[in-house]
């Protein structure tokens, strides 16, 4: 993930509810949640969801997709991947190997 994209994903994060919308994806993930049920569980209105699901989307850190009527949304974490990378990447001068405990600990148990 480059500095660009970088800033967009941690921008989308930067907001009390899609906060909320994307940490309520990573413990539903790998199955995801319908928009509906996103809502429900949040005590959101549907238009401001859908304009905050718009946003992470575009920051590549959920990915929505149509089931019927209705739209499944995911945590995209290959996206938290590469934000978590880009943050991570100067680590230790560079030399990864040197925080190795740290980035064990930071790994993702899934």
């Amino acid at each position: 993930m480059d500095k660009s994209q970088s800033l967009l994903a941690l921008g989308a994060l930067a907001h009390e509810t899609r906060v909320e919308v994307f940490r309520l994806l990573m413990r539903a993930a790998p199955d995801g949640l319908f928009a509906g049920e996103i809502a429900e569980r949040l005590g959101v209105r549907q238009n401001t969801l859908s304009t905050n699901l718009a946003i992470l989307e575009r920051a590549g850190l959920v990915r929505g997709r149509r089931e019927g009527r209705s739209v499944r949304y995911r945590a995209e974490l290959e996206g938290m991947r590469g934000l978590i990378g880009f943050l991570m990447e100067d680590c230790c001068g560079s030399r990864p190997e040197r925080c190795r405990a740290l980035l064990d600990e930071l790994a993702c148990p899934c």
